[in-house]
């Protein structure tokens, strides 16, 4: 019989892709409706999941209707559904996920590669912070057009919020003509102080534009915090590839899950004749993820508005040239995807003894 409880059991098993554990048991599945054969549901996802709404829509509509033949019709929506993050790690921060943006070598835009990622996951309406660890060349305050510096409450630092973000960098504290000379240890203190001594608030995402390289800040990201995971960065020729390889190497040498690569400056479509150019060669960076067995996730092409935006310092106008905005949300899709997969491949965590 076709009817409110026949539906809440087809989607007993139904996983929220935050968590991976099922909706009805986590309270998402808000309300249903049954006339005749027409369903409706409204389903609770948090804003982590913001980039994933509609594919986990029409998933949760398939499932019903593969479970529940005398559903003609399927109507799911998807309403807000709150869950404040855990603390993390050493840094004591409420975040619920921090991804790592990086790359082998400079020159590659993984800065522009960050910022638009960062940029779309909070026009997706996920809640989004943006480290700029590039101590030694941080690019972006620039891309986005800040120059404010930050100041401090009581002991903490508190981030710039600029076009959704609230972004944090040594650019926006060292004046932009001096050059940042420092030892490790210093460069260690100083993205502990971002983390720790920052006044984040709740984030959904903390999205940290690495220093080019294999250097000291992936191992000091990996001793104070469990990142989600990194994205490596790339342009397609072979000169590029060599170093991409290091990174992906690096990240895994100190545990951090490879989400994935993506492919910057891909091919130059031409604007007044519609031509594409493969400038630095095409492909290469798909072609080396799958044989390393790191996703792909997307290839972003060069485009003249994307560098005049970036030099203007209005990075966030990438979001309304369509364009350029399927690209990033393709790839945020992907990487969140990713997140999503690997987590319900871990391992369950050890149970707790008995006392």
């Amino acid at each position: 019989m076709l009817d409110e409880s026949a539906v809440r059991d087809a989607l007993s098993d139904f996983s929220d892709p935050e968590t991976g554990r099922g909706v009805a048991k986590l309270d998402q599945v808000k309300s249903v409706s049954v006339e005749g054969g027409a369903v409706k549901v409204s389903l609770g996802l948090t804003s982590w999941a913001s980039p994933l709404h509609e594919e986990t829509a029409q998933r949760c509509q398939s499932r019903i209707k593969a479970k529940l033949p005398g559903a003609d019709s399927v109507e799911v929506s998807v309403v807000s559904h709150e869950r404040a993050p855990d603390k993390l790690g050493q840094i004591g921060q409420t975040i619920k996920s921090v991804i790592a943006v990086g790359s082998g070598k400079g020159g590659v835009g993984k800065s522009t590669v960050a910022a638009s990622l960062a940029l779309t996951l909070s026009d997706y309406g996920a809640k989004v912070g943006l480290m700029d660890a590039d101590v030694y060349g941080p690019s972006v305050p620039h891309l986005l057009g800040i120059d404010q510096r930050p100041t401090a409450v009581d002991n903490r630092l508190q981030p710039i919020e600029k076009d959704g973000l609230r972004v944090l960098s040594m650019g926006m504290m060292v004046p932009k003509e001096e050059a940042v000379i420092w030892r490790g240890p210093m460069l260690h203190g100083a993205v502990t102080q971002m983390l720790r001594d920052t006044d984040w608030g709740e984030l959904d995402y903390l999205i940290i534009d690495m220093p080019p390289g294999t250097g000291d800040i992936a191992l000091t990201l990996s001793q104070m915090l469990p990142l989600t995971g990194a994205v490596v960065v790339c342009t397609p020729q072979d000169v590029a590839l060599l170093d991409a390889v290091k990174a992906i190497a690096m990240f895994r040498k100190v545990n951090i899950p490879v989400l994935g690569v993506v492919e910057n400056m891909s091919y130059f479509l031409c604007p007044d004749n519609g031509k594409r150019y493969d400038i630095f060669g095409h492909g290469g960076a798909k072609a080396k993820a799958a044989e390393m067995g790191v996703p792909f996730l997307g290839e972003a092409p060069i485009q003249i508005a994307i560098r005049e935006r970036g030099d203007a310092g209005r990075t966030a106008d990438n979001l309304t040239d369509e364009a350029s905005a399927e690209v990033f949300r393709g790839v945020c899709q992907r990487m969140i995807r990713g997140v999503v997969d690997a987590r319900a491949e871990a391992p369950p965590m050890p149970s707790l003894p008995t006392l």
